[in-house]
C-alpha cells in the first residue's frame, strides 16, 4: 500500500508542475512597434464570389457526451463540436461571432490563408472580443479543404471546454460520394491513464505522458464510445472520411482490415496515393482525409488503438445500407499512375536558396516549484520568445529541433509549408502542411515564403506547452500590430 501511494503522489505531483508551467503574465505587454503599416491597413484581397453569413454565438452549454455523462462545456452554437461550417470553393465568408461567455474569446480558422487580421489570435491580430460584444470575420475561401476553427484568447483554457468545429470548404469537383466529419479530442471526465505518466518517470517516454495523465476519455464529434454517431454506407459508393485532431494528443485508428487511401492531409491534395490498411496517426491540430470505396455489407469498426483504458472510448461503427442498383449512382475511382508514386503539389519544384536560416530549439524545464515549468523556444518564453522577422517575398528554412521529451505539434498561422528533411535525410517527394508533430530528439527543416504579410503565430498546438510559453511570432518588417497581449483580456493561449 505504501508503494501505491508514493506513485501516486509522485503522478499528482508532476501533473501539478506540469499545470504550473501554463501560467500568462500578469503584466500588460506592449507587443507593437508602431512604425510602417498597421495590419489593419492590409489592403483586402478583392471580394468575389458567393458570399455565405454565418452566425456563431460563444456560450456556455451542458453538454451529454453519452450514457448520462453529462458535463458542462463552452460551445459554439451550443454544440461539442460547435456548429460545422460548410461552404464551396470560391465562396466569401462572413461569419458574426456574438460572445456570450463570461470572458473574451475569438476564432481562429486553423489552416485557413487569409488576411491577417481575420486571423482570430487575441493580442496579436485582434483584441479578444468582450462578453456581449460581437466580431465579424471575412474571407475568401479559395481553397478547398478540411479545416477548423477554434478561440485563440487563452486557448489552452478555451479549446479545452470545447470551443472548436469544422470548417469545410467543398472543392468545386467532387470525387466521392458521400462524406463524413470526424472531430477526434480528449476530455477528463473521471479516469485517467496515469501509465504513460509513470512511463516517462521510470524513463521511457511516448511523448505524451502529461496529456496521457491529463485526459481520461477520447471522444469523436463529442461523444463517447456507443453513442458515437454511426457511418452510413451504401455497397459500392465512394466515401471521403474527414478526421480532425482537436485534442492535444496524437491519435492512432485502425480499420478492421477495410482498405482505405489518404487524399489529402491539412487541406492539401495528395496524388496517386495506394490503397492499404494500416493504422492511421493523426496529430494534434492535423487534419487527414481519406477515401473508402465500400466493398461489401458487412458491420465494421474503426477504433482507436492506442494503449490505454481512454481509447476505448473511441470506436466509430460503420453501418451498411441496401439500396437497389438503380436508386444509388456511384462515382468512378481515378486509376492510379503507373509509377505509383505519392505526390502533392510543391510549394518549390527546386528548394531555393534562404534568405533567412533559423534554428528553433523546442525545450521543456519541469522545475521543482510552483511556477518552474515551462516550454521554451531557443530558452525564451512567449512573449519573450525573439521573433523571425521577414521582408516580403523572403525565402525561410526552419529547422525544429526537439531537445524535450515531449511531442511538439508546431502550427504556423497564414503560411503553408514545405518538409525537405527529417533527421538530417532529405525528402524525395514534397510534403506540404501547415504544421508538423516533432518527437522528441527529431529535428525537421521547413522552407517556406513570406508571401501573407502581418503578424502571425507559430506555437505548439499542444496548447498547454503553447500556454507554458512555445509560441513566437513571424512578423513582417513594415508592418506593425496595434495590439497589445495582457492578462486575462489579449491572452493568446
Amino acid at each position: 500500500m505504501k508503494v501505491k501511494y508514493i506513485i501516486t503522489f509522485l503522478s499528482m505531483l508532476v501533473l501539478i508542475i506540469i499545470l504550473s508551467g501554463c501560467q500568462q503574465p500578469n503584466e500588460t505587454i506592449d507587443t507593437s512597434v508602431e512604425e510602417g503599416i498597421s495590419i489593419l491597413d492590409i489592403p483586402d484581397p478583392e471580394k468575389s464570389g458567393n458570399v455565405k453569413e454565418f452566425d456563431i454565438v460563444a456560450k456556455e452549454s451542458e453538454w451529454d457526451f453519452g450514457g448520462n455523462t453529462v458535463a458542462d462545456v463552452w460551445t459554439y452554437n451550443g454544440t461539442v463540436p460547435g456548429e460545422e461550417i460548410r461552404v464551396q470553393e470560391g465562396d466569401f465568408v462572413r461569419v458574426h461571432l456574438k460572445n456570450e461567455l463570461n470572458e473574451p474569446v475569438t476564432i481562429h480558422f486553423h489552416g485557413v490563408i487569409l488576411p491577417n487580421k481575420m486571423d482570430g489570435v487575441a493580442g496579436v491580430t485582434q483584441d479578444g472580443v468582450q462578453p456581449g460584444d460581437s466580431f465579424t470575420y471575412e474571407f475568401s475561401a479559395d481553397d478547398p479543404g478540411t479545416y477548423w476553427y477554434h478561440s485563440h484568447q487563452n486557448s489552452a483554457e478555451q479549446v479545452d471546454k470545447g470551443l472548436y468545429g469544422a470548417f469545410i470548404v467543398e472543392p468545386n469537383n467532387k470525387v466521392y460520394d458521400s462524406e463524413y466529419t470526424l472531430i477526434l479530442d480528449e476530455w477528463n471526465m473521471g479516469r485517467n491513464s496515469s501509465g504513460g505518466m509513470m512511463g516517462g518517470m521510470m524513463g521511457g517516454s511516448s511523448g505524451e505522458m502529461d496529456t496521457d495523465m491529463l485526459y481520461g476519455s477520447y471522444t469523436v464529434n463529442g461523444k463517447i464510445g456507443q453513442y458515437i454517431e454511426p457511418i452510413e454506407v451504401y455497397e459500392g459508393e465512394v466515401i471521403r472520411l474527414r478526421f480532425v485532431n482537436a485534442g492535444y494528443r496524437k491519435h492512432l485508428l485502425r480499420f478492421n482490415g477495410e482498405q482505405y487511401r489518404v487524399v489529402e492531409i491539412d487541406g492539401n491534395p495528395i496524388y496517386n496515393t495506394t490503397y492499404g490498411s494500416g493504422p492511421l496517426e493523426i496529430t494534434p491540430s492535423e487534419r487527414i482525409d481519406i477515401e473508402i470505396k465500400i466493398d461489401n455489407t458487412a458491420e465494421w469498426q474503426i477504433e482507436s488503438v492506442v494503449n490505454n483504458e481512454a481509447a476505448e472510448d473511441m470506436v466509430i461503427n460503420v453501418l451498411p445500407k441496401k439500396v437497389d442498383d438503380d436508386q444509388k449512382e456511384t462515382v468512378e475511382i481515378e486509376e492510379e499512375s503507373e509509377n505509383g508514386l505519392v505526390y502533392m503539389d510543391p510549394i518549390f519544384e527546386e528548394i531555393p536558396t534562404p534568405d533567412i536560416e533559423y534554428d528553433m530549439f523546442l525545450g521543456a524545464s519541469m522545475g521543482m516549484g510552483m511556477g518552474n515549468s515551462t516550454f521554451t523556444i531557443n530558452e525564451e518564453v512567449f512573449p519573450d520568445t525573439e521573433s523571425i522577422e521577414v521582408e516580403e517575398d523572403d525565402i525561410i528554412k526552419a529547422t525544429l529541433i526537439n531537445e524535450s521529451q515531449f511531442d511538439h505539434p508546431m502550427h504556423l498561422h497564414g503560411h503553408y509549408f514545405q518538409i525537405i528533411a527529417i533527421n538530417g535525410e532529405k525528402l524525395d517527394n514534397p510534403i506540404v502542411k501547415d504544421m508538423i508533430n516533432v518527437e522528441p530528439g527529431e529535428s525537421i527543416e521547413i522552407v517556406f515564403q513570406a508571401d501573407n504579410p502581418g503578424a502571425w503565430a507559430f506555437h505548439c498546438h499542444d496548447l498547454n506547452h503553447s500556454a507554458g510559453g512555445m509560441m513566437t511570432l513571424l512578423e513582417y518588417q513594415g508592418y506593425y500590430s496595434p495590439f497589445d497581449i495582457h492578462e486575462r483580456e489579449n491572452q493568446p493561449e
